[in-house]
């Protein structure tokens, strides 16, 4: 067995990278999955016009990919506590190799279905171990880039594909090749990711277990968060499902290049939000936050209703921001009430009221479009939106409000 252990390449193969050059590998694997989570939706509008299908499916395809990532959280969101952070790590990827394959060949609804459920379902699943394992080699470090690599990756992937889709050929196709590129070279090294979890056991799909409980400690808090949370997922999912076709309506063109930026837009503003909130103590992180989510829906609605591209631009920007900073104050005041074993428990309900009110209310806004058409569903939807936002924060109670300064 050491002649093995010593054969030419075997110290190559076993080898671990350090953990700075860990942390910055994991940091762009997260930032490739939100990334690829992403791209789908510049390309919706063209989808609707290649395959004829309506925006309520659209929507559907959109809410599927959300179900499918609130499974892989809630059953498989302790996974990697028990068979290691890499396994879990590696199986993901594998799950998104097959996803962006499927994407590449679609060439109808069914296929995007399918492309879709089994990309929710691995970012759900590489979230929750990459989360862990950037916790794991770093802990400040970790939570930075948890708050502002996911947030990032959705506004380069949107702007990437845009500009691929515009200016490159097989529009349908080349963004997937490149992302299919991009995490095979990223699974080489993932090899070599050294390993935080000391006693593992074979994963298994019979690990599937629900685990959403939230501690009593975190119970209150949660609860005056809620309502908040919720408007503002529900505005995030407005943009992410029918935002690139009210671009294209607002600036009166077939590319799909202002709905890509728009996304850019919005995922970069929550990024540079999340790092500069950082100075700001949650509960006033929340108000500023929802105030600025609230004004950027108002205005995308007055853009929508007058037809001025521009105040959408700065509308959308300043949601975007909203939303980090919200973001960023909800998830400060909750981890710090759990004890480290309860919060895979507490996150996972966290997450699972979040990415709901991300799709159900955007599939309803889809089926609105029917009946209504989709300027007067987006006026309604973002301000209905917004007002939630200002009247949930308007009547939070006092003690929930001061637990969270």
């Amino acid at each position: 067995m050491s002649t093995s252990l010593s054969a030419p390449g075997a110290d190559i193969l076993t080898r671990r990278i350090t953990k700075q050059p860990a942390l910055w590998l994991l940091a762009l694997v997260l930032t490739t999955f939100l990334a690829a989570s992403s791209v789908p939706s510049p390309l919706y509008a063209l989808y609707v016009q290649l395959w004829g299908f309506s925006h309520l499916a659209l929507t559907i395809v959109f809410g599927c990919y959300a179900v499918a990532l609130l499974v892989a959280l809630v059953f498989f969101g302790t996974a990697s506590d028990r068979a290691g952070r890499r396994p879990v790590i590696l199986m993901s990827v594998l799950l998104e190799i097959v996803a962006l394959a499927l994407f590449w060949r679609a060439d109808s609804l069914a296929w995007l279905l399918a492309a879709r459920v089994l990309q929710g379902f691995a970012t759900g699943l590489a979230t929750t171990a990459i989360g862990a394992a950037l916790v794991d080699l770093h802990p400040t470090k970790g939570a930075l880039v948890n708050g502002v690599a996911p947030l990032a990756g959705l506004g380069l992937g949107a702007i990437g594909a845009g500009l691929l889709i515009e200016f490159a050929p097989a529009p349908t196709q080349l963004v997937y090749v490149v992302l299919l590129a991009a995490l095979l070279l990223q699974a080489a090294f993932l090899l070599h990711l050294p390993e935080s979890v000391s006693q593992r056991q074979r994963f298994s799909w019979r690990m599937a277990r629900p685990v959403m409980q939230v501690p009593a400690s975190a119970q209150v808090t949660l609860k005056s968060l809620l309502p908040v949370n919720t408007a503002q997922w529900a505005l995030a999912g407005f943009f992410f499902s029918l935002g690139p076709s009210v671009a294209r309506a607002l600036t009166g063109t077939a590319s799909v290049l202002p709905g890509a930026l728009l996304l850019g837009l919005i995922g970069l503003a929550s990024a540079c939000a999340v790092v500069l909130a950082r100075a700001i103590s949650p509960g006033r992180a929340t108000v500023v936050g929802v105030l600025a989510l609230a004004g950027g829906g108002l205005a995308v609605a007055a853009a929508v209703a007058s037809g001025q591209s521009m105040l959408g631009v700065l509308g959308s920007a300043l949601s975007g921001a909203g939303f980090g900073i919200a973001f960023s104050g909800s998830v400060r005041a909750l981890v710090p009430l759990a004890r480290p074993q309860e919060r895979a428990g507490l996150m996972s309900a966290f997450f699972t009221a979040s990415y709901l009110a991300f799709s159900v209310p955007a599939i309803l806004g889809g089926l609105a479009t029917i009946r209504y058409g989709l300027n007067r569903t987006a006026i309604v939807y973002c301000v209905a939106s917004s007002f939630l936002a200002l009247l949930a924060l308007v009547d939070r109670k006092r003690p929930a409000a001061g637990s969270l300064a």
